[in-house]
């Protein structure tokens, strides 16, 4: 490869080593799979939402078709490859990655303490080293398990973020490293030790700072092959100021090289492993909690898509719906459709569907009648995954009218 790239070209390198490059592999999806996935990425990001399926388990999904999310679950929080903590959000990592985050307990530490002087009433110290002496005696344990050592349990709670006292002691005790999520019970966090939690790697110690960071940012590198110096850190969420000397060392020591990409502002750095598969063959809907996608600026800048979550917009002001998913066909976001999962009549419900009308930098542009029938043969293996029977779709959205005729035909 040379020394610029074509928008294209970057866009390509990026999906492939997204895994999204390709039409998805056929055959069962086992642990292998799974495994392979987060040693690739480093990171699989948490969240509650559940509208359609929780976060973590759709970048396998848009990766490798339909799978077993009991399996991925058993995976994640039963196994001795992973734990959880705080790498890019919330975030299941492979437990070599351990050390290496170890540093910021410390930072949270900081925060924390921040926090209480603000927040005065909440510093309960007692109450956290009841709390802390407890998981380790007795855990895995949820907040409920602890209420008891609550001095008012009879304090009525607002909103979901008004945490109870045990709560708060168990959300700063892991922060701070001193309690670890030993399981989840329906998305339920369970804790425990650390060292029962995290087995022979909590003895390790934890890297200092920055070579923990290069660490984080070298397994960013292997994970995106391309990117500007924020692309990369954003995936371990470094700032750009401690990832710019990161950047550095990368290319001194041979593990990448500074390219210019057609239309890009900032230099990108070029893994040395990268590859070019020529075309991008694939199709997928993508959460927006995918790596691909959970960067908005890159999104932007190598797709040409204006994206962000309207989960917290108000209803009346939101432009494209509550939980919108892009649609990669080829390398081209091409559509974004609004779904949930309405698993009380058994159908995946669109509730918006929209077309991108400008195609990514140096793509050309795809038909509505093209990205309805890719679309609607995505929508279908969606509904199939997860157990739904019927795909509906609203009159609401530039899409919406070609895409209905499409879903038709793909159900008849």
């Amino acid at each position: 490869m040379t020394d610029k790239l074509t928008a294209a070209e970057a866009r390509r390198i990026f999906l492939n080593a997204q895994g999204l490059a390709r039409r998805r592999p056929a055959g069962r999806v086992g642990t292998r799979h799974l495994r392979d996935y987060l040693a690739r990425q480093g990171v699989l990001q948490l969240d509650s939402v559940n509208v359609l399926a929780r976060a973590h388990y759709m970048p396998l999904y848009s990766r490798l078709g339909a799978y077993d999310q009991a399996a991925l679950d058993e995976y994640l929080w039963s196994s001795d490859d992973t734990f959880e903590y705080w790498g890019h959000e919330a975030s299941v990592m492979p437990r070599h990655l351990l050390p290496a985050l170890k540093h910021r307990f410390d930072f949270y530490e900081a925060r924390w303490a921040k926090f209480f002087e603000k927040h005065p009433k909440t510093y309960k110290p007692d109450l956290f080293e009841a709390v802390e002496h407890a998981v380790h005696e007795s855990g895995p344990l949820q907040p409920a398990d602890l209420a008891h050592l609550e001095e008012d349990r009879s304090r009525k709670r607002g909103s979901w973020w008004d945490w109870s006292d045990t709560k708060r002691a168990l959300e700063y005790l892991f922060f701070t490293g001193r309690v670890a999520v030993a399981t989840r019970n329906n998305f339920q966090r369970l804790y425990g030790s650390p060292r029962h939690a995290w087995g022979d790697v909590h003895d390790l110690p934890a890297l200092s700072k920055t070579d923990a960071q290069q660490v984080l940012f070298d397994h960013a590198l292997e994970a995106n092959w391309i990117g500007t110096v924020a692309d990369l850190g954003d995936h371990f969420r470094i700032m750009v100021t401690e990832a710019k000397p990161l950047a550095d060392s990368a290319v001194a020591r041979g593990l990448a090289r500074w390219v210019q990409v057609e239309g890009w502002k900032e230099k990108a750095l070029l893994y040395e492993g990268a590859q070019d598969p020529g075309r991008a063959t694939g199709t997928a809907l993508l959460s927006p909690f995918d790596p691909a996608t959970w960067y908005r600026d890159r999104l932007e800048r190598m797709f040409g898509m204006e994206y962000r979550i309207e989960i917290y917009t108000p209803a009346p002001k939101r432009k494209y719906g509550y939980y919108s998913l892009p649609f990669l066909m080829g390398d081209q976001m091409v559509g974004r459709v609004d779904l949930k999962a309405d698993r009380k009549a058994g159908t995946l419900l669109v509730q918006s569907a929209w077309r991108e009308e400008t195609p990514a930098p140096g793509a050309r542009r795809r038909s509505d009648a093209e990205i309805a029938a890719a679309l609607a043969n995505e929508l279908v293996l969606m509904s199939s995954w997860q157990g739904l029977s019927d795909v509906v779709v609203r009159p609401v959205g530039s899409l919406a009218p070609v895409l209905l005729d499409a879903v038709q035909r793909e159900a008849a």
